[in-house]
């Protein structure tokens, strides 16, 4: 109830005459002030008349009045600049640490609030603010949808820069763990990332002119080299398969020269996969892109479009696995390059990503722009989230409006954060 308490204060959607403290006096309520996430007063610099004077100050917010001495605000001094105290129920007296009387204000949430905020949380159907949607303005939705594109960019920044710090700084490392990542496509996403971060980038960079070298490593990495962590059913053919075995000791001699070890070979999904997203063809087609010297950072941001981008990063697998997708089991030919969905998959996930976040760190705001126009420039992404809210009325025209979809029912709808929404807002006001 306190945070729909600060919610109504913050949007002013009390009544705004007849409001007076528990003195009498009469409240004018000039700004709400801004809201404090942190430690200290819900809401900072606050302007508010009472009484015939006008006060600049800081206020705060209780369900019960009775709070601001359970919380020791009447002993913490960041609360001596409070001018106002709203409390559902005053139920109190309030002092500061100086011993200066607060002025009250006793605030309910209006009901048509609360039922809207009640049928947000216990509605059946997915999202619960369905109704407002086709009615909302098209300059709410399109500045919604650029803050929540901003948003999820900026959460991927984050967890692009704890990679940075993992990687001892190194940007190139990072961008390599971040694509690795995303050619899990999901459901391999965290063993591909165990898998990048094993890989020794700056010692094999000595090997990148040898592909089949570079395969071997990848593979061995992947612990895909060791008999005993191929399925007993298959594992004859595979040790009888040349290929395996060249790979096999080729990687025994580079881990040997490395000091590697591999991760456990478990962490690979295979069920109810298709073969051409098996971990093999996956890492040999990030075996190629190493090899091809293409996926370096400098070369990405020098793209200007999402075409640049697309053939900056396309692959096919090595000639083995183009007839192949386990170890010694052949299989009709086919190149095995990556499809045109999962490359701008790609794309919308590591590389506009990554020339965001390495825009931020370079304070180049010109690089930054660059990654919201190429996600402007590929097509929406076809999943289930984009195709729930398709259903309620609000589109995605591009891969940056799918994006911005996806952190709403991620960051908001999921957590049942609807007091943070901008559709929440016009579900809750509404009468």
């Amino acid at each position: 109830m306190e945070s729909l308490l600060q919610y109504v204060w913050k949007h002013k959607l009390f009544p705004l005459s007849g409001l007076k403290t528990e003195d009498g006096a009469e409240v004018e309520v000039i700004d709400t002030g801004l809201q404090n996430a942190d430690a200290g007063p819900d809401f900072f610099n606050a302007k508010v008349k009472i009484g015939g004077t006008v006060w600049i100050g800081n206020v705060e917010i209780h369900e019960r009045s009775s709070a601001w001495h359970t919380h020791g605000h009447d002993r913490d001094k960041a609360y001596d600049n409070v001018v106002l105290h709203v409390a559902g129920d005053v139920d109190a007296e309030v002092t500061t640490a100086d011993g200066r009387r607060v002025p009250q204000v006793r605030m309910a949430v209006p009901p048509s609030v609360a039922d809207n905020y009640e049928a947000l949380l216990t509605a059946d159907r997915y999202p619960p603010c369905y109704a407002v949607i086709p009615g909302l303005a098209r300059l709410t939705v399109h500045g919604w949808m650029s803050r929540l594109l901003t948003e999820r960019l900026e959460r991927k920044t984050e967890a692009i820069m704890r990679r940075v710090e993992l990687c001892g700084g190194s940007w190139e490392s990072a961008l390599f763990v971040t694509m690795a990542r995303n050619y899990g496509f999901g459901v391999n996403g965290d063993a591909f990332e165990r898998w990048a971060m094993s890989i020794p980038l700056q010692g094999l960079a000595r090997h990148r002119d040898d592909l089949f070298q570079i395969e071997a490593v990848f593979m061995g990495q992947a612990g895909l080299l060791d008999p005993a962590a191929i399925p007993e059913r298959r594992r004859a053919e595979a040790e009888s398969d040349a290929y395996f075995d060249r790979l096999r000791h080729e990687y025994l001699y580079l881990a040997h020269k490395f000091g590697l070890k591999p991760i456990d070979a478990g962490a690979w999904k295979f069920m109810r996969m298709r073969p051409q997203n098996f971990p093999y063809v996956r890492l040999s087609q990030l075996a190629a892109l190493y090899h091809s010297c293409r996926a370096d950072l400098s070369r990405l941001a020098e793209c200007d479009t999402a075409e640049r981008m697309r053939q900056l990063l396309g692959t096919s697998a090595t000639e083995y696995w183009q007839t192949h997708y386990t170890f010694g089991r052949a299989s009709s030919r086919s190149a095995k390059s990556l499809s045109a969905a999962s490359l701008d998959l790609i794309i919308i996930n590591t590389a506009a990503p990554v020339l965001f976040a390495y825009g931020r760190h370079r304070r180049d705001d010109a690089m930054c722009d660059r990654a919201f126009d190429i996600l402007a420039q590929l097509k929406a992404e076809d999943n289930h989230i984009v195709r729930l809210w398709r259903e309620c009325g609000l589109k995605a025209d591009n891969a940056g409006d799918s994006q911005a979809l996806i952190q709403l029912k991620t960051a908001y709808c999921d957590r049942k954060d609807c007091l943070r929404c901008r559709i929440g807002y016009e579900y809750l006001r509404r009468k």
